[in-house]
């Protein structure tokens, strides 16, 4: 079949959504206003997709994740969770649809008089699962996470890693196809938190499960997720794919979390010491998975007899795509370096001139 006869990928359907949602919480006292916690909030998280949710403390994410499982209903607007609108549902009907999804806590939040085993079967007891089954789904996810034979052992006896690999088994007994992992990595050191994020893709890969992350950490968005929302105070202000979301920010608040992470472009106090250092014009160019940036720079500096050095800059990788930036000093005649600029503008070449 031609290229451009292929049909396009139908999109997975939806899984989550929030139309126009609002979350307001009652002020200390009656005098003082309502606390507006979410505010016009519309996204959509698609069956099968890792999606990330990411802000500041305070931003709203962990009333966003207490309205998808229905332990808060929305001021306005309506969620709906597959084929059932929250909103619309007694509580008797949200624990229904709470039933299918997953929860995974920072604090692990595991019984410490209760075994591994006994841990992970613990929704299941509730839920009425015979013993029989209850054995075999408990040895099935903790040999999943790698657990099996730490199985008899109580959870003081665990690290941080272990104990959270404990919470996802646990999350997974009741096969929910919506797992919610609200902050999951943060109490843990790096190493375990890839590990632990390593876990989560295999979960949503081989299980197909939808996971929705919930974190104040890119690292942890670029890690794992397929696509991101930029919470800032309780609106959504940037959403889409990862890469396209934090290599070209459109927003304030996901140009801090790239700046951040990235750290790829010099801040006033490293410009500082910069133009100490190089008297030459300072320039940024950006790397937005733009393939030979370098050779091309290279040739028009060599082309406009202007010398180039890199003084600053990082590349590095979201979704497998390189981003970042790259500080050169130009030196030479201030003519020579603006035609230079203007070819590589011309090129469409990312660029901007450090301010003095």
């Amino acid at each position: 079949m031609p290229a451009d006869s292929r049909p396009t990928p139908v999109p997975a359907p939806v899984h989550v959504r929030f139309d126009q949602v609002g979350k307001s919480f009652p002020g200390k006292d009656r005098k003082a206003a309502p606390h507006v916690a979410l505010a016009d909030v519309s996204l959509e998280i698609r069956r099968g997709e890792v999606f990330g949710v990411i802000g500041h403390s305070g931003a709203g994410k962990s009333t966003l994740v207490r309205l998808i499982n229905g332990l808060e209903v929305p001021t306005a607007g309506r969620v709906h969770v597959g084929p059932h609108e929250l909103t619309a549902l007694s509580e008797r009907g949200r624990r229904e649809v709470r039933r299918d999804i997953g929860m995974i806590f920072q604090q692990f939040n595991l019984f410490r008089s209760r075994t591994v085993a006994g841990n992970v079967a613990y929704p299941l007891k509730v839920g009425g699962v015979r013993q029989p089954e209850r054995d075999r789904r408990v040895a099935r996810l903790l040999d999943f996470v790698g657990l099996l034979d730490r199985a008899h052992d109580h959870p003081e006896r665990l690290s941080g890693g272990q104990k959270q690999r404990v919470g996802i088994a646990r999350a997974l007994a009741t096969e929910p196809s919506l797992l919610l992992a609200d902050e999951a990595t943060s109490a843990l050191d790096p190493e375990t938190t890839g590990e632990v994020l390593a876990l989560l893709r295999r979960v949503n890969r081989d299980l197909g499960v939808t996971i929705v992350i919930i974190t104040h950490e890119l690292d942890v968005i670029r890690s794992v997720a397929d696509r991101v929302a930029v919470l800032d105070s309780g609106r959504v202000v940037e959403t889409g794919s990862v890469y396209d979301v934090f290599a070209r920010p459109r927003t304030g608040a996901a140009a801090r979390f790239a700046g951040a992470t990235l750290r790829d472009r010099p801040s006033p106090e490293t410009l500082a010491r910069l133009r100490a250092r190089h008297p030459g014009r300072l320039v940024t160019f950006r790397l937005r998975d733009q393939a030979g940036l370098q050779t091309r720079l290279a040739r028009t500096f060599l082309d406009h007899k202007v010398a180039a050095d890199i003084v600053f800059g990082g590349i590095s990788e979201l979704q497998e795509r390189p981003v970042g930036s790259l500080t050169f000093e130009l030196t030479g005649p201030d003519g020579a370096v603006d035609a230079a600029l203007t070819a590589l503008r011309t090129d469409g070449v990312d660029l901007v001139e450090e301010e003095a």
